[in-house]
């Protein structure tokens, strides 16, 4: 799947799932450790901003200092702007150029990667939290896995993922299935 097709398709679900978070629902859990449903809109708000500060010459301290910035409502409009946002400025973007991410040195490209992961897998989380449909589309599972897939041997230890894959999975489960898993994501 192309990038920016890839992020549009990620953004779009994202966004129908904030259509249908409740006032309420913003203080629920979600299946990220310790964040509530607001914190997560908000770290997906927050990440689309940095990844537009990123494509934009930011600094790796910038990035910092913004990704640590506290929930301030209302997150969901606050992610509504963020994210056309990001997807702007991702689209048309040299994918060889450096950005200076947080976790090191990066180009565009896996800054690309970087964000249809996070947008997709988050979507799964809100879609856990408020009881919607759980489904991601197959062509975003088939990319998000062979993302993390080189990853496996070590991405519990990186220590975004959980506790990665519990390798307890059948042969025959789903593509979602094998991606949550390798994500640290027990549904």
């Amino acid at each position: 799947m192309e990038l920016v097709q890839a992020l549009t398709l990620s953004t779009e679900n994202f966004e129908t799932l904030l259509d249908r978070v409740s006032e309420e629902e913003l203080a629920l859990t979600t299946p990220c450790d310790k964040w509530s449903v607001a914190e997560l809109i908000w770290h997906v708000a927050r990440g689309s901003d940095m990844t537009v500060l990123l494509v934009n010459g930011g600094t790796r301290d910038e990035a910092k200092e913004l990704m640590r910035t506290k929930v301030k409502p209302p997150v969901i409009l606050e992610c509504r702007r963020a994210l056309p946002a990001q997807l702007a400025s991702l689209t048309g973007a040299d994918l060889d150029e450096t950005a200076h991410h947080p976790v090191g040195d990066v180009t565009v490209r896996q800054l690309f990667d970087f964000r249809i992961m996070d947008v997709t897998l988050h979507t799964w989380d809100l879609a856990r939290a408020i009881g919607a449909d759980e489904q991601v589309p197959d062509e975003l599972v088939e990319h998000v896995y062979g993302v993390l897939a080189p990853m496996e041997p070590f991405i519990a230890q990186i220590g975004i993922f959980g506790s990665g894959p519990t390798g307890t999975l059948d042969a025959d489960a789903s593509a979602q299935a094998k991606l949550l898993d390798l994500s640290g994501r027990r549904p």
